[in-house]
């Protein structure tokens, strides 16, 4: 079995072209006065966000490195590493991504973690960056654990993983309409991704997608970007800070704080945890479809259309 096997740190290798793409979009935007805007205090955040995200990897990446290579020592599989293992690797890993994601709005418990990511009020190339130091806490790790015991080396998934997120970085512009629409149909877009990051009832838990936005297709998570609804970034409810403590820990503090309120059974004080975001043990509704059906109710005109499917006036 390939045991040492090793690829480059990829994502390091492109710190460059993320800053000089950074600089490029700045100068865009000041020179064409469109496609964006920067906020100088939500960019520095969200620098040092990614800077920290880097920094809990290189102090915490012990703990998913070994489970991936405790798991490897158990399979029996070993697909290889040809190119087509490698692009295989790619695509189911990005299927992967597309359900952790997912799970990241769902779960409150590893929303707290995402959340982070969402807490900026601005859409441009730093927003990226904006990432999570905790993730190591969600054990979302064990998603993994199919792929590296049908027989795709931890090195290898790590890898593809690291294309994963350089992609993505791009895709965090306003500067950039829509692509060809062949393109749209298939692959992630700043126009599909912009809706993701909308705090619009129209545009809540949408467009999961790492690279292939096929998967919000196929399992009836995508909406469409509108011409006729701007988006309007950040959380349901803003935080208002830059600190970027509070940007990190803030939903951890709340998630425990709730659940560790007076009189709660043990089942209420664990669904803080597991229900999505905005469930409460005296309102045990879920949080995103109050608020599309709220919506629907003072819109009825937009009952149907997408992103509002599922709801009728």
């Amino acid at each position: 079995m390939t045991d040492m096997l090793t690829y480059p740190d990829v994502v390091n290798f492109a710190v460059p072209f993320f800053i000089a793409a950074i600089l490029i979009e700045i100068i865009w935007i000041a020179t064409k006065h469109r496609g964006g805007r920067y906020e100088m205090q939500d960019a520095m955040t969200s620098l040092i966000m990614g800077a920290g995200s880097v920094a809990s990897g290189i102090v915490l990446g012990f703990i998913a490195w070994g489970f991936f290579m405790f798991l490897w020592a158990l399979t029996p599989l070993d697909l290889g590493t040809s190119a087509w293992v490698v692009l295989l690797c790619f695509v189911l890993d990005d299927l992967r991504y597309y359900w952790v994601h997912r799970f990241g709005h769902r779960i409150r418990w590893v929303w707290a973690s995402h959340v982070n990511h969402h807490s900026s009020q601005h859409y441009n190339l730093t927003t990226a960056l904006r990432q999570t130091w905790t993730g190591t806490f969600t054990f979302m790790m064990i998603v993994r654990a199919p792929l590296i015991l049908l027989g795709f080396h931890p090195a290898m998934v790590l890898f593809v993983g690291g294309i994963n997120l350089i992609y993505q970085f791009w895709i965090h512009t306003e500067a950039i309409g829509k692509m060809p629409r062949w393109f749209e149909a298939v692959m992630n877009t700043p126009s599909h991704h912009r809706v993701h990051h909308g705090r619009n009832a129209r545009y809540l838990d949408a467009n999961y997608a790492g690279v292939f936005i096929m998967w919000d297709k196929m399992f009836g998570t995508f909406v469409p970007e509108r011409e006729d609804e701007k988006v309007d970034y950040g959380l349901v409810t803003n935080i208002g800070t830059f600190n970027p403590l509070r940007v990190a820990f803030h939903e951890w503090v709340a998630v425990l704080r709730d659940m560790t309120q007076p009189g709660l059974s043990l089942r209420q004080r664990f669904g803080y945890a597991i229900n999505p975001p905005g469930w409460r043990h005296d309102n045990p509704q879920d949080g995103t479809a109050t608020i599309k059906a709220d919506y629907v109710r003072r819109h009825p005109d937009v009952a149907g259309t997408p992103g509002f499917e599922d709801y009728r006036a």
